[in-house]
């Protein structure tokens, strides 16, 4: 495992998916499964959104760290590793948000 925070949070991610739920909030919500986790990056996600509205930066970071963090559990959950979503930013940068959409058909 290399020193890439990402790397390192992802080892841990996979580590506790074997640990016991009383034990470790990562396990915990892992074993109450994708709903669960779901429901925690949604809170996350509105979070981050009302945060954007104030004028704290140090609160907006946290919350966006809040949002990664619980967006990386579903990750793990769903056996996704952080070279996965390395090697998709990688595919998707230097091509604009408009030709990626229209890529995907999405309007």
């Amino acid at each position: 495992m290399g020193n890439d925070i990402f790397d390192r949070l992802f080892g841990i991610l996979e580590e506790r998916k074997g640990a016991d739920p009383e034990k470790s909030y990562v396990s915990k919500l892992m074993y109450r499964g994708a709903e669960k986790i779901n429901s925690k990056i949604m809170e996350e996600a509105e979070e981050v959104c009302e945060a954007a509205l104030g004028d704290d930066r140090d609160h907006l970071v946290y919350e966006i760290c809040d949002l990664l963090f619980h967006t990386f559990v579903q990750a793990s959950h769903n056996n996704i590793s952080i070279d996965e979503i390395r090697a998709e930013l990688d595919r998707r940068f230097g091509t604009s948000g408009l030709e990626e959409k229209a890529n995907r058909g999405v309007k």
